[in-house]
């Protein structure tokens, strides 16, 4: 059982590997649970007995100096990385050690990397359609065709994220903020509820850091999401609750303001 201050999941066994489902059921609106979870590569102990819950509708920043452990975090959390021991759990009812990468992100965790990985060869619509939540069998998607509602949904989001006038546009000739938000998009399309996002505003102009900045403050409205970030102008801009790991636990959490003022975050990480 995982004794927690926000109470515990309802525990399966480690083995069962019951189907997706996005019926989630966030008990006292606790999106994401990691207990006690630590990982070791050959000696290296990358995550250290952390424990991390994250609520609904919450924007969460997790900054940290290299080697902190954020990266290994968010493999966990998508199925890449096991851990050597402790629980992680999306919702109640979606213990995500017993799951695959593939099942988490169709339960509806979505993570966007640092470096856009979207297709350069194919239009913004087209993007954006590839990346929806439909049967993904080799028949069914050379049959498929969109209907009104599709469409209507794609162009809602092209809308949320700043490029319905690059719809036809080849997402190769985007610029790199305009990469990352269609990429936050296509996370959208899957219907993801969890956003792990990293470093948005890595490589982005000011105008389009305020523009990310809006839309994380859109979006939280509906999902749920995590932003690991290094640049602290645009952590201190989203004003949002932020907690610093560092060689792979908790060092401080708060808002940015209580993070500036602790001498520890101050000594290991911010600098003096």
């Amino acid at each position: 059982m995982i004794a927690s201050r926000y109470g515990a999941p309802k525990i399966r066994p480690f083995f069962e590997k019951s189907a997706p489902t996005r019926n989630m059921d966030f008990h006292k609106d606790i999106v994401l649970y990691l207990e006690d979870i630590s990982v070791s590569f050959d000696g290296f102990k990358a995550i250290d007995s952390l424990s991390l819950y994250v609520k609904k509708n919450e924007l969460r920043c997790i900054i940290g100096p290299n080697g902190a452990g954020k990266t290994t975090m968010m493999d966990i959390v998508t199925g890449k990385t096991r851990p050597d021991n402790g629980s992680a759990w999306f919702g109640q009812n979606f213990n995500l050690l017993a799951h695959s990468e593939d099942e988490i992100a169709r339960a509806g965790v979505g993570r966007k990397f640092q470096k856009p990985t979207v297709f350069e060869n194919l239009t913004v619509f087209e993007n954006l359609e590839l990346a929806m939540d439909t049967d993904k069998r080799v028949f069914s998607t050379l049959l498929a065709h969109l209907n009104s509602s599709e469409i209507e949904s794609i162009e809602l989001v092209m809308e949320k994220i700043n490029l319905s006038e690059q719809s036809k546009d080849f997402a190769g000739s985007l610029s790199h903020g305009q990469k990352q938000w269609l990429e936050i998009g296509m996370l959208l399309m899957q219907n993801a509820q969890l956003l792990l996002i990293d470093e948005p505003a890595a490589g982005m102009t000011h105008q389009e850091m305020d523009k990310t900045i809006e839309l994380l403050q859109t979006l939280r409205k509906k999902h749920t999401i995590i932003v690991v970030e290094h640049d602290m102008d645009f952590v201190r801009s989203i004003e949002s609750p932020v907690t610093v790991l560092h060689q792979g636990s908790i060092l401080a959490e708060g808002d940015m303001k209580q993070i500036q003022n602790n001498p520890k975050v101050v000594e290991v990480y911010l600098g003096k």
